[in-house]
């Protein structure tokens, strides 16, 4: 009997060995699931929080690395170059792109480089570098990699691409937050923040969470209009531009 429950352990062994080890979860929470803009927004910061569940409660000896994303809407792009030719600056080179997403910044709690490999990187497209932003005018990779780092700089500049590294704290290898700033040029639409769990240089953990940014009030009432009426609300911008013009030169042919 003795033997038989000996043998029995021993197949049971490989079994237990064989089951897939349970990897830690993410549980996040957002200070706000929904931005409003109106003609007073001067930009906004969302903090977005949570905590590490570890399995059986016990945390590594090690803080965690963790990434957090929040991308916006993704829309086709077009980026031209510019060069000076015989004195006048003209646009000389043009790259569309099929998907280029109005906002994106990243916060991490250290170095994307010293937290992921190349390959886990380029597949979460976390980081500037490793966004996919999907050329639709066929070029040589040198010069998409040009246009693409163009495109990075430009809105870089208009902080509407951020990277931040040392952006997110760990408390007590389980609690994280970071702070996303929002500008004031932030495009309306649908986004996502997406939290990574990262360890041996690769992603062993990820959840995301809905964010929209919309426009609210007397904004979101012409915003609306210009979008289902294209045609009238052009005409409508230049009868007031015509009309502005008019006034302008009325009033200073009144002051001479």
């Amino acid at each position: 009997m003795r033997a038989l429950l000996i043998l029995l352990l021993l197949l049971a062994a490989p079994l237990r060995a064989a089951e897939p080890r349970a990897e830690p979860r993410l549980v996040t929470d957002l200070s706000q699931s929904r931005i409003d803009i109106s003609y007073r927004f001067a930009g906004a910061e969302l903090l977005i929080f949570g905590a590490i569940q570890y399995p059986g409660g016990i945390a590594p000896a090690e803080p965690p690395g963790i990434a957090v994303v929040l991308r916006g809407p993704a829309d086709p792009l077009t980026v031209r170059q510019k060069e000076r030719v015989a004195g006048i600056w003209m646009n000389t080179q043009a790259l569309r792109f099929e998907s280029a997403p109005g906002f994106y910044a990243v916060s991490t709690t250290a170095p994307i480089r010293e937290l992921l490999d190349e390959r886990n990187a380029a597949i979460y497209e976390i980081g500037l570098r490793h966004l996919q932003l999907s050329p639709a005018t066929a070029a040589d990779p040198e010069t998409t990699r040009r246009f693409q780092d163009g495109l990075v700089t430009l809105r870089s500049r208009a902080n509407l691409f951020v990277e931040q590294p040392y952006g997110v704290t760990i408390t007590d290898r389980v609690l994280y937050r970071a702070r996303i700033p929002i500008p004031s040029a932030v495009p309306v639409g649908n986004y996502r923040a997406e939290i990574y769990l990262i360890g041996d240089g690769a992603v062993r953990a990820r959840t995301t969470a809905p964010v929209i940014i919309d426009k609210t009030g007397f904004e979101r009432e012409i915003y609306l209009f210009a979008h289902k009426n294209a045609m009238l609300y052009g005409l409508f911008a230049v009868a007031i531009a015509l009309a502005l013009g008019w006034l302008a030169g009325t009033v200073r042919r009144q002051a001479r």
